[in-house]
C-alpha cells in the first residue's frame, strides 16, 4: 500500500547546459517533462511545483524567494507551500522536473513509504550505478524540516548537505526509470527510449 503523501516538484532549473531550455516545457517523446512530473505525483493529497513556469490550472506554483535559489531553497519554498492553510501530510515525495520516466521510480518508493518499519527519515532511489538520486525520492516530511531548519532559506545550499543528516533508505526497484535531462545527448536517449527504441 502506497504512503499517503504531498508533493514537491521542482522545476526551477536554469538548464544551462541545454543552452538555458526551459526544462519544464520540454518535450520527451511528445509531452514536456512537467508533464511527465505532475503525472508521477498524481496520487499526492496535495501538489506543489517550485519554479517560475506555467502550470495546469489546480495546481499550486510557488517560486523561492529570491529566485534561482537551488533545489534546496526550492524543498523550503514547497515545504511552506504545502502547509499553507491546512494540515500537511506525514510524508512528501519530491520529483526533480527533469525525470522523464519519474512516475515508474517513484512508485516503489510510496511503496516503501506505506511499509509498517522503522523510523526511516525516507527512501531514495538510486541510478544503477548506485548513487543515491536525492531529488527522486520521498522524505518524512518531520525529518526533512529538521534537516533544513539549520540552513534558513536554503539558498545555495547543497542537496548532499542535507541528505547527509537524513537516515534515507535506499531503493534498488525502479532504478532502471531513473535518469535525468541534462545535456541534449540524455535528451535523445529518453526520446528513443520513451518512444521504444530502447
Amino acid at each position: 500500500m502506497a504512503a499517503v503523501h504531498d508533493a514537491i516538484v521542482l522545476a526551477g532549473g536554469t538548464g544551462r547546459r541545454l543552452g538555458g531550455v526551459d526544462k519544464a516545457t520540454l518535450a520527451v517523446a511528445g509531452r514536456p517533462l512537467l508533464d511527465r512530473a505532475l503525472e508521477a505525483v498524481d496520487r499526492a493529497e496535495k501538489v506543489v511545483v517550485v519554479g517560475a513556469v506555467e502550470v495546469p490550472k489546480g495546481v499550486r506554483q510557488v517560486v523561492e524567494d529570491p529566485p534561482g535559489g537551488g533545489p534546496v531553497a526550492g524543498l523550503v519554498a514547497g515545504l511552506a507551500a504545502l502547509a499553507d492553510g491546512r494540515t500537511p501530510q506525514d510524508w512528501v515525495a519530491v520529483v526533480a522536473v527533469d525525470q522523464p520516466a519519474a512516475a515508474e521510480a517513484l512508485a516503489p518508493l510510496l511503496s516503501a513509504a506505506g511499509q509498517p518499519h522503522g523510523r526511516a527519515d525516507g527512501f531514495c532511489q538510486e541510478d544503477a550505478g548506485g548513487h543515491p538520486q536525492w531529488l527522486l525520492a520521498v522524505y518524512r516530511r518531520d525529518a526533512l524540516l529538521t534537516a533544513l531548519s539549520p540552513h534558513g532559506t536554503g539558498h545555495e545550499v547543497a542537496v548532499r548537505t542535507i541528505a547527509e543528516g537524513l537516515n534515507l533508505a535506499r531503493i534498488a526497484e525502479g532504478a532502471a526509470a531513473v535518469g535525468d535531462i541534462d545535456t541534449w545527448s540524455d535528451h535523445e536517449h529518453w526520446e528513443q527510449r520513451l518512444r521504444g527504441g530502447g
